[in-house]
């Protein structure tokens, strides 16, 4: 036996050693994979199929073709419906960032008694969202509600919130800040992680308070404030149970998941239904990428905070 046939033969049995070790991780993430292929991959592949065709539950789906994305570009309700979703993203998202991180930075605080603070700012975020609709509908209800019955104590006439369209955004808005705690949460950490000594050599150069927060605090927070970027815009794409529950005034609280809710499952038509979802995956999708294209600008870098 020559020395590359030993090379061969040693390198055989490492591989068979190395697929026996594997065998028992492999066994043990099968359930895994399985419940991934059956209960993701499967209706995601099936919904892509059934875009392409007319099925209303009832009896075989019917090949169409591209009708149902061609209908859905002139469908008013639709671009409505999306229109009302990127409205209330654009304002929305930057607003929840701001306010938890304003919040994470009072709460960043070491004073007796903040863990109480951080947890009931933190509360919201982990309440259903059947429970927050619920708590909103009896808070902003017209006549009987907790705000217009507290404005009624310094003598102001409340609006009627989201029997009027003129008050369904700015309803929204602030369910939006109020649930904002598990923003304020991924703050809170990061501002724990920002270098002391960073803090220290800008108080030793006399540096101020706005100083250190917009050249080291945020500058060392640009991956957070990222990844808090991409999941709101994520979230008000998907915002659904909420505007299900608290419904408005007009086709103001018309968000498109609402819209895709209200196709499939009481119009019955399927097949429209799955192309709108892949026309908002592609509309996510591209908005995550144009984020990505500055990508350079959410790295933290040293020269960042110089």
């Amino acid at each position: 036996m020559n020395q590359d046939q030993k090379v061969s033969e040693i390198l055989e049995r490492s591989k068979k050693n190395r697929k026996k070790k594997l065998s028992p991780g492999y066994f043990y993430i099968s359930p895994w994979f399985i419940f991934f292929a059956v209960f993701s991959l499967f209706p995601i592949v099936l919904s892509l199929y059934m875009s392409f065709t007319d099925w209303p539950i009832i009896g075989d789906p019917v090949w169409v073709g591209l009708e149902n994305y061609k209908g859905l570009l002139s469908d008013e309700k639709f671009i409505n419906s999306l229109w009302v979703t990127i409205r209330y993203g654009l304002i929305s998202v930057p607003l929840t960032m701001a306010a938890s991180f304003t919040v994470a930075l009072v709460l960043n605080a070491n004073i007796k008694g903040i863990s109480f603070y951080r947890t009931i700012y933190y509360l919201p975020a982990v309440v259903s969202g059947v429970a927050v609709g619920v708590i909103w509908r009896w808070i902003l209800d017209p006549r009987n509600g907790l705000v217009n019955n507290l404005l009624a104590i310094i003598g102001v006439e409340g609006p009627m919130w989201l029997n009027d369209p003129n008050w369904v955004l700015p309803s929204y808005l602030m369910i939006a800040i109020w649930g904002a705690g598990g923003g304020m949460l991924t703050y809170l950490v990061a501002l724990k992680e920002v270098p002391k000594d960073l803090y220290e050599s800008a108080e030793l150069q006399g540096a101020g308070y706005f100083t250190k927060l917009f050249r080291i605090t945020l500058p060392t927070m640009k991956p957070i404030l990222y990844y808090n970027l991409v999941m709101g815009i994520i979230g008000a794409f998907k915002k659904f149970t909420d505007a299900y529950i608290l419904g408005g005034a007009g086709s103001e609280a018309q968000y498109v998941m609402l819209y895709l809710y209200e196709t499939a499952f009481k119009n019955f038509k399927m097949g429209y239904a799955s192309a709108m979802s892949w026309i908002l995956l592609i509309i996510i999708l591209l908005t995550t990428l144009l984020v990505l294209r500055f990508t350079d600008f959410w790295k933290y870098s040293q020269k960042n905070v110089e």
